[in-house]
């Protein structure tokens, strides 16, 4: 099978504009008709990802804004010549098309069209949100300090956003996969179709829990931690965790949605 890497250290020159275009490139996978896999991984920056019908990958990135970190320099009185580069590297190889960027210190957006039928892993930590639209396989998206956007949606996701809000709806659910949405200090918003059979496990420590469905709510599946105080004594302590249980339409894979500062709402798509 043909292996493609596409390796691009963009070289940095001067600029004067105030926004120089973005560094662009388009990748084809190494076979089409087969599944296809995107992985990006930032430590500043955010990433949007869109569903189109073409069979190649279309990835473009573009720093944002004035975020470069400077040293204190002495100028002398001269002027500042900024330089264009991003640093993006892509490489892709048996359908797994890998992203990333070599400008560590500054914040970078990414912009990447797939072919619909793409699976994801993406991660980024500071200076950016990730927004997914249209696209079905297996999504696994995480965000240290920003919000997650993932819609219209066909497959699987395992979603975690730190410090922001979880924002996703399904056109479709494929599989038995268990899926999980969390966060720490932001809502969890999942629009499923109406006909989902799931098995959801519900735990906000500073929230509610609103939803369309009618759960069927099973309080004996709530289970004691027990932990010893005194091994050998006899103490013990016992705390309830503050998750419940409950099933949607029979119950199926399960589902977890956890936050500890928000709300959880579980939609009915219309």
């Amino acid at each position: 099978m043909k292996k493609l890497t596409a390796f691009l250290l963009f070289a940095a020159s001067a600029a004067f504009c105030q926004e120089a275009p973005p560094d662009r490139v388009t990748v084809p996978f190494s076979d089409p008709s087969r599944p296809k896999t995107l992985r990006v991984n930032l430590i500043n920056g955010g990433i949007t990802v869109k569903g189109y019908e073409g069979k190649d990958a279309i990835v473009e990135a573009r720093p944002k804004g004035d975020s470069r970190r400077h040293r204190t320099e002495r100028s002398d009185g001269m002027k500042r010549i900024d330089l264009a580069g991003t640093g993006l590297v892509v490489e892709e190889s048996e359908n797994i098309l890998k992203v990333g960027t070599r400008s560590v210190n500054e914040d970078m957006q990414l912009t990447i069209q797939v072919p619909y039928n793409t699976s994801l892993k993406l991660s980024t930590i500071n200076g950016g949100d990730i927004v997914v639209d249209h696209v079905a396989g297996d999504v696994e998206l995480q965000d240290t300090n920003g919000k997650i956007t993932a819609t219209h949606i066909s497959g699987t996701a395992v979603v975690n956003a730190l410090n922001g809000k979880v924002l996703v709806s399904f056109d479709k659910i494929s599989g038995d996969k268990p899926m999980s949405f969390s966060s720490m200090n932001g809502d969890i918003d999942v629009t499923l179709p109406a006909d989902v059979k799931t098995k959801v496990k519900l735990k906000s420590d500073n929230g509610a829990v609103y939803s369309d469905f009618d759960i069927q709510m099973d309080a004996s599946a709530r289970k004691p931690v027990v932990q010893d105080n005194q091994s050998g004594h006899g103490r013990y302590r016992v705390q309830f965790d503050k998750a419940m249980f409950g099933l949607i339409n029979g119950g199926g894979a399960e589902m977890q949605l956890t936050t500890f500062n928000g709300n959880i709402y579980i939609r009915k798509a219309k």
